[in-house]
């Protein structure tokens, strides 16, 4: 195909030499916190905890970074499981999220008023019923499959990312408890790794203080000392917790720089293009992880745009930075119910409502850290029609950039090949007659052509 004008890019910035991958993770993370149906800031909320708990245990400038770590991604895997609970509690399981992490797990009354008051919430008498007997006969299992999906994958999420085995293991062991009665293994005591122990007393913490304050929050960790926390690290909670210094860490203004500032400069990591990918690819995966229906879409997208952009023969580095717009441009997914997303027929105005929403919290998220913010801007408009008919903000063409139209008609090629919940993959032939007929309305000529010769290259 012959090279077209190409206009200037918002991917022809270059990340600054400076940019520390805690800065990053710490941005990511908010999109961590959608899913766990947390108020955002949660995960840098639980960094700063965390941290100063392990300042005040002495430790190490090695630790101390590896602490950061797992603090910062204890929710990687939190995607991997939410179709799961969708299945067997209906409803919002971002909600179901929220809600069990006020809940002790070892006290049968609360889990029991939780399941009653969760359990097929919104359906059917029957169906509801059916849910409550599945989850009372084989609740034990089920618990222990669902932290087990979430735990191996947050683990394996943190070796792509290149940590080491000290932050995989403080993710996958930080549903275990002090008295053995956590999972998925049942450690006790000095046997959970102490990122772990440390992680989850400051979860808690998080939660119960942004529900009631500090005073909730010290009552919750005393009443679960021995049981589910170290004593001696809620000893030293309670000490950090009587200077106002400690509570006014927590505070949302300037609160992804403080806890950034934490990692110990000797042991921090700065970002070049290859961790860059790295980071992008691996946050794609949690986002696609999120649903059977997804897995994959973000890398295929991917592939499909770097695609149309060498067609188009973009430079190589526009190429790769389109590559990692558009393995990040459906991240505001992770805020999206799987009732939604895995729902099998038409959706209702609410619904509709909710997923035109993801775009506005991918751009959100984005453009939390420097080196995202022009992914930012494409990933809020990758479903911007040309006719100034899409969402969320009714672009018409002349506003909507070249990558970004690259990256819609990419988007849509995959929605229409993959499988659905509610039809078959379409075959190659039929999707690209079926875009034809949004050509110049919808999809932009151009970008469509460059992806007809490009999935014809490579023989879908």
């Amino acid at each position: 195909m012959s090279e077209v004008s190409l206009e200037p890019s918002l991917l022809d910035c270059h990340p600054g030499p400076t940019l520390r991958l805690a800065e990053v993770i710490g941005a990511l993370s908010y999109a961590l916190d959608l899913t766990e149906g947390q108020p955002p800031g949660h995960s840098l909320r639980c960094g700063w905890i965390g941290m100063q708990i392990g300042a005040s245990l002495g430790l190490d400038e090695e630790t101390q970074a590896d602490l950061l770590y797992t603090l910062l991604l204890k929710d990687t895997g939190c995607s991997s499981n939410a179709a799961r609970l969708w299945e067997l509690y209906g409803g919002d399981e971002r909600r179901v999220k929220h809600d069990f992490k006020t809940v002790d797990a070892q006290s049968m009354a609360q889990v029991g008023r939780f399941v009653l008051r969760h359990a097929g919430s919104g359906d059917t008498l029957g169906r509801r019923i059916g849910r409550l007997l599945t989850l009372v006969r084989h609740g034990q299992e089920l618990a222990t499959e669902v932290i087990q999906a979430r735990c191996e994958r947050g683990a394996a999420i943190a070796g792509q990312l290149g940590f080491g085995a000290r932050v995989a293991a403080g993710i996958y062991s930080l549903d275990e408890h002090w008295n053995g009665g956590g999972r998925p293994e049942g450690l006790a005591r000095q046997a959970i790794p102490l990122g772990s122990r440390i992680a989850l007393l400051a979860q808690v913490i998080d939660v119960f203080h942004s529900a009631g304050g500090p005073e909730a929050a010290r009552a919750e960790a005393v009443k679960r000392t021995g049981a589910w926390f170290d004593p001696g690290l809620v000893g030293v909670f309670l000490t950090l917790s009587q200077t106002d210094a400690f509570w006014r860490g927590l505070e949302e203004a300037g609160l992804a720089e403080r806890v950034a500032g934490l990692e110990p400069m000797p042991r921090a990591i700065f970002i070049d293009d290859e961790r860059l990918e790295t980071i992008t690819a691996a946050f794609a995966d949690v986002v696609d992880a999120k649903s059977p229906y997804t897995a994959g879409h973000s890398r295929r997208v991917a592939d499909y745009s770097a695609g149309i952009a060498a067609t188009l023969e973009f430079p190589a580095p526009r190429q790769e930075a389109l590559r990692r717009a558009a393995l990040l441009h459906d991240v505001g997914k992770l805020g999206v119910s799987n009732g939604i997303l895995d729902k099998p027929g038409k959706l209702d105005a609410r619904e509709w409502d909710e997923v035109r929403r993801h775009p506005v919290l991918s751009q959100e998220i984005l453009a939390r850290v420097s080196v995202f913010r022009p992914i930012a801007e494409l990933a809020g408009a990758h479903h911007e029609r040309l006719d100034g008919r899409g969402y969320p903000n009714k672009l018409e063409a002349e506003q909507i950039a070249l990558d970004t139209r690259i990256i819609s008609a990419a988007d849509v090629f995959d929605a229409i090949t993959a499988e659905r919940p509610y039809r078959a993959a379409v075959p190659v032939a039929e999707c690209l007659d079926i875009m034809q007929r949004d050509r110049g309305t919808a999809i932009d000529g151009t970008c469509l052509d460059a992806l007809a010769a490009h999935v014809g290259g490579i023989g879908l």
